[in-house]
């Protein structure tokens, strides 16, 4: 792996959020400097906009761009349950905004006001959708007070979606499914296996996941395809074993895909707003070196 052509591209190209990050994971950098960066695309109300997931550039709260922030906390594993970061996110969570009493929405209408990728795109009457609702479950679990109203509606709302997973199983849809196995983990973590059966919940997963994987290896670089990398990070995860194989490949794909100047390719694109694309695209790329970089060490430790 052409390990200092990746650096290089992170410090030329990348945010000061994702240079935090690198730093991080990667040359002993510390969490406050993560923290202190992320803090710059939160709002008033806890939640989150401001592009931090680079394909919206909504400057308002939105669930997807605040699961965003839920997924850097549990990447740094920010273990503060009073850290503003944490609880703004629970303040913009308990308000109701962009929640209709069972689930948070999946886009938003002012995402049509700013540029953004056409899945991002407003429309009325959305379809149902777990993505991030099955997160946020996960993460008021782990960090609400265990007698705030906001942690009893969690516990309804995990419930429910269980319920709704085992009803539309098989789901054809990658990032339903991450964020079902992310609410697994949340809840395996915090010890309330018996909360759910989680037993069933486990064997259910497994299916789902090799479901939902691409196994037709040719599309992997050039078409958005499923990686095992979306549900599994490390090999501790419980759902590594069954899928080792197709994980090691991803391991020998990334190594043999990155491009001269430390990079990977980006398999998708916006139709609209050129000018915008091309600066996330350069943020992708960034994000993309992190993960994959990250996924390798974990891989091969």
């Amino acid at each position: 792996m052409e390990y200092e052509q990746a650096r290089s591209f992170i410090y030329k190209n990348a945010r000061p959020l994702d240079i935090a990050r690198w730093k991080y994971l990667f040359e002993n950098g510390s969490k406050e400097d993560i923290l202190t960066a992320l803090i710059a695309y939160q709002n008033e109300d806890g939640g989150f906009g401001n592009a931090l997931e680079p394909d919206c550039w909504n400057p308002n709260s939105s669930p997807v761009q605040t699961w965003v922030a839920t997924k850097i906390i549990k990447e740094i594993d920010l273990k503060d349950k009073n850290h503003q970061v944490i609880q703004g996110i629970l303040n913009y969570l308990s308000s109701g905004k962009d929640f209709d009493g069972h689930t948070w929405s999946n886009t938003v209408v002012t995402n049509n006001d700013y540029p953004h990728a056409s899945w991002w795109n407003f429309e009325p009457n959305e379809q149902i959708s777990y993505n991030p609702t099955a997160c946020f479950i996960g993460f008021i679990l782990k960090f609400a007070d265990k007698n705030s109203k906001l942690f009893e509606l969690a516990c309804v709302l995990a419930k429910e979606a269980y319920s709704y997973f085992k009803v539309h199983f098989p789901m054809e849809s990658m990032h339903s499914v991450s964020c079902f196995v992310e609410l697994y983990e949340y809840i395996k973590e915090i010890s309330m296996n018996d909360f759910l059966d989680m037993e069933e919940f486990s064997s259910l997963l497994h299916k789902q996941i090799q479901k939902v994987v691409t196994y037709d290896k040719s599309k992997w670089a050039v078409d958005y395809v499923c990686k095992p990398s979306l549900f599994i990070s490390a090999k501790t995860s419980d759902f590594y074993l069954e899928n080792k194989e197709i994980c090691d490949y991803e391991c020998e794909f990334i190594l043999n895909t990155q491009e001269s100047d430390g990079t990977w390719g980006i398999t998708w694109s916006w139709t609209d707003y050129p000018e915008q694309w091309s600066i996330s695209k350069n943020w992708w790329k960034s994000d993309l070196i992190i993960k994959n970089i990250r996924y390798i060490k974990a891989m091969y430790r």
